[in-house]
């Protein structure tokens, strides 16, 4: 994990993010629901993916895109930061 106050280059950056992307993909506990929703859309707008949420059902998909949408003025590099920040402080409490 990077020091706080310290710029992180982009390959740190990136380095990081799969780390936490990694942690999350094998994380079992339940989270709340608002929580996976910011993670998401923090996912999405880093991996530059704008497609329309996938899933059946379509209260999903509306609550995914509003997390989008409450999302859109970030750019990716900052969208990498806020996960990392989400998964350290909110899900591993580091």
């Amino acid at each position: 994990m990077h020091q706080l106050g310290k710029t992180m280059t982009n390959e740190e950056l990136n380095t990081e993010f799969r780390e936490a992307v990694f942690f999350m993909n094998s994380y079992t506990k339940p989270l709340p629901a608002d929580l996976l929703l910011k993670l998401y859309a923090y996912f999405k707008i880093a991996n530059k993916n704008y497609n329309n949420p996938g899933s059946k059902t379509p209260l999903i998909n509306a609550f995914k895109a509003n997390a989008l949408i409450q999302a859109q003025s970030i750019n990716a590099e900052e969208a990498m930061r806020k996960y990392i920040n989400l998964v350290n402080k909110e899900i591993k409490k580091v």
